[in-house]
């Protein structure tokens, strides 16, 4: 989409769209493409297309965001239940809530709750239906049941669809599911729909940031949210709930160490950086500069200022520095606050290889990758030896050798402004180099992680931020050689023969699926290996996909999305399950328990 357009939020998108005739809602995907070759002007908070020579469109963003249907305004004849304002909504960015909201400086004392207080979710506006005893677990409510129910008929028509086929009409009703969702006190679901939402549109716009594996784990997480959802109690549905905002609590005096800096860049129309550091114990925490926005801000918020306290770092700096905090706040994810009460000023950094952040390196590998599997931030801190490259579907990947273990390690994004694949480059040419690495799990049958940050090859004493700074031939080594014993790692068991077909739903649909062949041939491939489940699995999906019934006329009903849904989230989430499995064996960690810290 070539038109700079300001974040719709997900509502006013779904209320123009219902508002269409049966008639324009056919013609709404060529009016979407239609619009983006139209020439448009920004003036402050309002955009104007021209949609011809008579006719011109107008977005209404006060803030940044257009929150109201009132704030899209066409001059046709139709207007205001016109094409054109539909299109507009469907062509711009999804506005989502900002995910954390900032403490407030001195909160005012509250009353201590009864011992008979059921804790309400955030977001939820029915404390009549939170009154349950002690003795009686949470429970949805019929309202959460209810949107639960119409957010998986619209992921199961999406699924059922495809990219192709999930043009904007299906698009707004995944987005009028996400909106009834959320002020039913379901962020998370909702939150998983609007991202399903976003990577359809990439498909479809063939946006170089499309990943077919991300739509496939959004469209998971929402069916199988809302399949869950119906009939759980407890911290269960807490989880399947999921929060809005994030709560700060106080943490007193901090004295931070800078670890590594890294850009981002989403999907959705998101930017920054993100400075990770950590404490004397080794807790990490993080402080963030992440605002709707391009590759440009990605690039450019590492040289800008930290929001906390009076310091004037910037995140490149912190990164290599340190912090002293007082009057901290501190989310559960380990994001720093910064509130009007929160002090800030700069400290001195360390190395790697020095206290304390040199107790990061000392934690089994294992264990590190047992806490990214349960529920940890996914950081890996390793010792690695280079010893060559690999080419993947992706691109090629560095091999390098940790603790006797042949590791891949891949870059942390691909857009071509950020040096990632370009550092790995570089440093392939130097095989047999000793490197202390920060790099994020990236669960896989074989051992992978995303490179995020290494130690300079020349100066142990220093590091560098791979998606931040570019490494240069004069900072490599001669190349040295490569240890003894290092070999590819093994053939891989064929799940991906199940896989490929998950991933062949979510990107084609049903029909790609429906189509005559003989599954046998790969399921009992799979039972060879052990995978009988995955061989049931494979045989009910291509049932599904291809059971088609006809009347008594012999006309062709309509499919049985539901069955079809059902078999493709159990295959999906066997995969997940196993590849998980898999990740832990290949490290030698543990993938059901946290490790003993």
């Amino acid at each position: 989409m070539s038109l700079d357009l300001p974040p719709v939020a997900p509502a006013v998108t779904a209320e123009l769209v219902q508002g269409l005739t049966p008639r324009l809602r056919k013609r709404l995907d060529a009016g979407v493409t239609k619009l983006a070759g139209r020439p448009s002007v920004r003036d402050g908070d309002t955009v104007r297309i021209a949609v011809d020579d008579d006719t011109h469109l107008e977005l209404h963003a006060p803030g940044g965001t257009v929150t109201s249907t009132d704030a899209i305004r066409c001059g046709c004849l139709l207007a205001p239940d016109c094409l054109h304002r539909a299109a507009a909504a469907s062509a711009a960015p999804i506005a989502e809530p900002e995910p954390e909201s900032e403490p407030q400086p001195q909160p005012q004392p509250q009353p201590q709750p009864t011992p008979d207080a059921v804790p309400v979710s955030v977001g939820e506006d029915t404390p009549d239906t939170r009154s349950a005893s002690p003795t009686e677990p949470d429970t949805p409510t019929p309202d959460q049941r209810a949107a639960a129910q119409a957010m998986y008929d619209a992921a199961a028509a999406v699924l059922e669809a495809g990219t192709d086929g999930a043009g904007a009409v299906l698009q707004a009703e995944l987005l009028r599911a996400a909106h009834t969702a959320r002020i039913s006190g379901l962020p998370r679901i909702a939150a998983s729909a609007v991202s399903v939402v976003t990577q359809l549109r990439a498909a479809r716009g063939a946006d170089p940031a499309y990943r077919l594996a991300e739509l496939t784990a959004a469209l998971r997480d929402v069916l199988g949210t809302a399949h869950r959802l119906p009939g759980s109690i407890g911290p269960e549905l807490a989880a399947l709930r999921g929060t809005a905002r994030q709560p700060y609590a106080p943490d007193g005096s901090l004295r931070l160490y800078g670890l590594f800096s890294e850009p981002v860049l989403t999907a959705t129309g998101y930017a920054g950086a993100v400075t990770w550091t950590a404490d004397a114990e080794g807790r990490l925490y993080t402080v963030s500069d992440v605002l709707p926005g391009g590759p440009g801000r990605a690039v450019g918020a590492a040289d800008r200022a930290v929001r906390i306290g009076d310091t004037a770092l910037t995140h490149r700096e912190l990164s290599r520095a340190g912090l002293a905090v007082s009057g901290a706040t501190v989310s559960p994810t380990g994001r720093l606050g910064a509130g009007a009460g929160v002090r800030a000023v700069r400290a001195s950094g360390a190395a790697w290889r020095e206290d304390p952040l040199a107790g990061l390196w000392a934690l089994p590998v294992a264990d590190q990758v047992s806490r990214a599997l349960t529920g940890g931030d996914g950081l890996l801190f390793l010792d690695v030896t280079l010893t060559g490259t690999v080419r993947e579907a992706a691109g090629d990947c560095l091999l390098a050798d940790c603790d006797g273990l042949t590791l891949r390690l891949a870059a942390a994004h691909d857009h071509p402004a950020l040096p990632y694949r370009d550092n790995l480059r570089l440093l392939s040419a130097v095989p047999g180099t000793r490197l202390r690495v920060v790099a994020r799990l990236d669960p896989s049958p074989q051992p992978r992680a995303l490179l995020l940050a290494t130690d300079h090859p020349r100066d142990p004493g220093a590091h560098l931020d791979l998606g931040l700074d570019r490494l240069q031939h004069a900072d490599l080594p001669a190349p040295a050689m490569a240890p003894a014993g290092s070999s590819p790692a093994p053939d891989e068991a064929p799940l991906h023969l199940l896989r490929r077909r998950v991933h062949q739903a979510a990107s084609a649909g049903r029909r790609v699926l429906a189509f005559p062949g003989d599954s046998a041939t790969d399921s009992r491939r799979l039972g060879r290996y052990g995978f009988a489940c995955a061989g049931d699995l494979l045989d009910e999906l291509h049932s599904a996909a291809a059971d088609r019934s006809r009347d008594v006329f012999g006309r062709l009903v309509p499919a049985d999305i539901n069955r079809f849904a059902h078999a493709w989230l159990a295959a999906a989430h066997y995969t997940e399950e196993v590849d998980r499995s898999l990740c832990a064996a290949a490290w030698g960690a543990d993938p059901a328990l946290p490790p003993a810290l």
